[in-house]
Parts: C-alpha cells; structure tokens; sequence
C-alpha cells in the first residue's frame, strides 16, 4: 500500500508548464520594457531626421572633442586600473600579510559609495580652494575642471572591475605553481609572465572589458569635477545631456547611439569571452 504522503511528492525541481510559460513571458516583457524598447527609442530618435544629418552633428567640434576626451580617459584609465587590480589580486592572494580584509574592503569602497559624493571628495581635495589645489592651479597644473580631474575620477569609479574579477581566480588557483617554479629558480617577474598571467589572462580581458563599459559610460562623477567645459572636459555622457537640454534632441540621440554601440560592442565581446572561455570565467563570472 502506498503512503498518502509518498503518493503526492512532487520533486522540488519540477515545476507546472503553466508556471515556467508564465514566468518566461514574464522576463521576455520587462526585458523588452526596460531594455529593448529605450535602446529601439534611443536609434529611433537619432535617425528621425536622416543620416546625414545624424553624421553632421557628430561633425561638430564640440561632439569631436567629447568623443576623443570620452575615448582618450578610457585608454588612460583602464590600463592604469588593470595594472592597479593585477597588483591587488597578486598581493591578497598570494600572501599572507595584515591588513589584506580592509584592502578588500578599499577595493569595494567605489561600490558603495555615490559617483556624485566621491566628485565633490575629489573638488574637496584637488580643488582651487584647498592647499593641494591651489598649488597644482599655482602650477599651470589644475586637476579639477580640468582632464586630470576626469581621468582621477574615472579611475576611481572603474579600478574595482579588474581586481574583483582576478581576485577569485587567482584564490582558487592557489601558489601551488608559483612555489614550484620558485623551487626552480625562476625569478619573481619570470614566474609572473610564464605562470600567473597565462592561468588569468581571460578573466584579465574580462574584466578589462567590465572596467572600459563603465570608463566611457561614467557620468555622475566626471559632471563634478569636469564643470562640462564644451570642447575640453565634456564627454559623451556630459555632452549628450547638454545637448538635450537645449532641445537639440536629434544631435543628443545620436551621441548616445554612438555610445550604446560602443556599450554594445564591448557586451558582444564580454558574452563570447563568457561563452568560448566559461570555465577559466566560472570562478570569476558574477555578472
């Protein structure tokens, strides 16, 4: 005789096909809502008035300039920020040394705090009015409402991209083949080149890709400390906000489909890193 309770035990993992059609349509429409729809709308205005004149406003010096100073910062700060999160990731997990929690810690800190109060730290810090400041303005060689000042900030906002996507790997691979190649006689930067770099070298482009995404898109921060000076601090994001606001919505459009297809291609590059390489990523992927 079989048990009343046994009878009616459903697996967990099961679910209705009611229940699994439900929530898929469910996902299928916030996706289109929140995701599809705004980039459609975003193509759909910039080209309301042709492609010419699409190409024309991007023509124009101001919208150069915030292109070249949007791509200029990322070439600076992403690099800087990938050396910055190698040397991290190395120093927390192949040492044991004191203070390696608040590091993490520090590491994260750009998380937690708000783009437009870590700007107003920066103008505290680097503006005219403080000691710092006033001697680089003394100097010929201000920080703030100036490209140093967004570059600094960029490379705030953006340099816990690479370290927290190495930091992982790099604890799951253990020291086991740097000791060995030690016990060798390989020195420091030759075990670092032949062993470490290769065993991180796609989770290092992942993250790369990660910290470039939000080096170009970066908005709150760069508006504080840039003072969006057409032609020499405005980037893309800052430019496409001032265009709107003088209601030249056509030319703002079309900086920011220029600026989704850059966010594009580096989602298009990201996904076949997570595809071709999923498992030196699986210890890493938390996106």
């Amino acid at each position: 005789m079989t048990h009343p309770t046994l009878a009616t035990f459903r697996p967990a993992t099961t679910e209705p096909a009611w229940m699994r059609r439900s929530l898929i349509g469910l996902v299928i429409v916030l996706l289109t809502v929140l995701l599809f729809a705004p980039l459609i709308a975003v193509f759909a205005e910039a080209g309301k008035r042709g492609l010419v004149f699409a190409l024309q406003s991007l023509a124009d010096p101001d919208a150069q300039s915030a292109i070249r100073l949007t791509l200029t910062v990322a070439a600076i700060s992403v690099p800087l920020n990938a050396a910055f999160g190698i040397a991290a990731a190395w120093a927390i997990t192949k040492f044991d040394w004191r203070g390696k929690a608040f590091m993490i810690t520090l590491i994260d800190l750009p998380f937690s705090v708000s783009p437009v109060v870590a700007g107003l730290c920066f103008v505290l810090l680097f503006g005219a009015n403080s000691a710092i400041g006033g001697w680089l303005v003394a100097a010929g060689h201000p920080v703030i409402f100036a490209v140093p000042g967004v570059v600094v900030a960029t490379m705030f906002i953006t340099f816990p991209f690479v370290a927290r996507e190495l930091i992982p790997v790099m604890t799951e691979q253990g020291r086991a083949e740097e000791e060995a190649a030690l016990t060798l006689g390989a020195s420091g930067w030759r075990i670092f080149f032949t062993v470490t770099v290769p065993n991180i070298r796609w989770a290092l482009l992942y993250g790369v890709l990660l910290c470039n995404a939000r080096a170009m898109g970066e908005f709150g921060a760069v508006a504080v400390v840039s003072g969006k000076i057409r032609g020499q601090t405005s980037t893309m994001p800052l430019m496409i906000e001032m265009l709107y606001n003088e209601y030249l919505s056509v030319a703002a459009f079309t900086m920011a489909t220029l600026l989704a297809l850059l966010a594009l291609v580096t989602l298009t590059l990201k996904s076949a890193l997570e595809w071709r390489f999923a498992d030196q990523l699986a210890a890493s992927s938390r996106h």
